[in-house]
């Protein structure tokens, strides 16, 4: 019998002896072996469509209360998150701002924390809504003489037109989509790094 349960202590032995090893050969992360995190658009996606529509409030709805709607387009933005440290880190927030063509429409961000271990990629999906509405808004404000220059119009009709070419092409992605402006926060035991990144899908 005692042989027996010498076996099982020889291996628990053995095993602990290994993981201490390993714990002990993993770096401290420090800010002289610290290499910055790398954020890459890997693709994007058309998660939801509804097609292209506009209502102003004068028009009565079947149900609910009237309003000045548009369609909703729901994009989801996939990102490849490489960690060449030998160690972990933590990225804890990442921000972006999309863009249609030469248009800014929608800043988005994302405060789900995940770990990516060391030598590995990992990927983060983060949606962005947009929505005739807002995004007409926008154009009124901000994309006027753009607008002009592409020969699309001036005022409501010039951005109506822009905004319908945008949702019908969405499913074909028959514009550029720029991510711009780009950052993310990356730790590792203390140490803080501001990583910034950029893309373009379908990449150019």
């Amino acid at each position: 019998m005692r042989k027996r349960s010498i076996i099982p202590t020889g291996f628990v032995v053995i095993v602990l002896g290994a993981f201490l090893f390993a714990c002990a050969t993993v770096p401290t992360p420090t800010e002289q072996n610290f290499k910055t995190p790398v954020v890459t658009l890997n693709s994007v996606e058309l998660a939801h469509y509804w097609g292209w529509w506009y209502f102003s409030k004068k028009v009565q709805p079947t149900k609910g209360k009237a309003g000045d709607y548009g369609a909703p387009l729901d994009f989801a933005f996939i990102f490849d998150i490489e960690n060449p440290n030998p160690y972990p880190v933590m990225m804890e927030h990442l921000k972006f701002t999309v863009a249609f063509e030469e248009f800014d429409l929608n800043t988005v961000s994302s405060m789900e924390t995940q770990w990516v271990p060391a030598g590995k990629t990992n990927q983060v999906r983060v949606h962005a809504m947009f929505d005739g509405r807002q995004s007409l808004l926008s154009l009124l404000v901000t994309g006027g003489f753009k607008l002009k220059e592409k020969g699309m119009g001036v005022g409501a009709g010039g951005a109506f037109k822009q905004l319908e070419a945008w949702w019908v092409g969405a499913p074909e992605f028959s514009f550029p989509i720029y991510v711009k402006e780009g950052s993310a926060v990356f730790k590792a035991d203390g140490l803080t790094s501001v990583v910034t990144f950029s893309g373009t899908f379908p990449q150019e």
